[in-house]
């Protein structure tokens, strides 16, 4: 059985350059086997954090969120592409990810950051590693960065110039780490349940 990922992005510009690099990690992951799909935060609208999925009574969840959480509990692995918001992590993607806590317990996480600029988005990426560490997710030590992102992936999310080439290159160990850890989280879920 392949293995199943979502990669979460979560830019609400109207103009938004990441979702390229979204997409190419979709392909990536789908050209290697995987069972991979794009949870889109704009695209779902989630409200602005109010009642995470939890604090529903059963059955009572906006449909968005059951579904949603129904996508996260059967993922093996999680991949947060993220861009930089001054120095931070961008609202629309800590929305989508707040609304739901055990969900996401016990399956590993990869960050694929981005910016117009050259620092790639880095500054995003180490925020977002104690969150999701946090949040109870094992988060891989290899990471994809990708700056400038308009050098980097043309519109359509196919690699360009040498930027384009370097993150081609980068690319399967990327993947390869979060395969394994998935590979790892799901045998031995499969021998111990979590404690909780």
């Amino acid at each position: 059985m392949p293995l199943k990922f979502l990669v979460l992005y979560g830019s609400y510009r109207r103009d938004r350059m990441g979702i390229r690099l979204a997409d190419f990690v979709v392909e990536g992951f789908k050209s290697r086997g995987a069972d991979c799909e794009l949870i889109d935060a704009k695209a779902l609208d989630l409200p602005m954090l109010d009642r995470m999925y939890k604090e529903y009574p059963a059955g009572t969840a906006p449909a968005a969120l059951e579904t949603l959480a129904a996508k996260i509990k059967a993922a093996d692995g999680f991949v947060f592409v993220t861009g930089e918001y001054n120095w931070g992590v961008q609202p629309g993607l800590k929305n989508l990810t707040d609304h739901f806590l055990e969900e996401w317990f016990w399956r590993p996480a990869a960050i694929a950051s981005y910016s117009a600029g050259r620092f790639a988005g880095v500054r995003a990426a180490l925020a977002w590693h104690g969150t999701l560490s946090e949040m109870g997710m094992v988060v891989i030590s290899s990471a994809l960065t990708v700056g400038p992102i308009s050098a980097t992936l043309d519109e359509a999310g196919q690699p360009t110039g040498d930027a384009g080439g370097h993150l081609e290159k980068a690319f399967p160990r990327f993947a390869s780490d979060l395969e394994w850890w998935a590979e790892a989280a799901k045998s031995q879920k499969a021998k111990t349940p979590p404690p909780y």
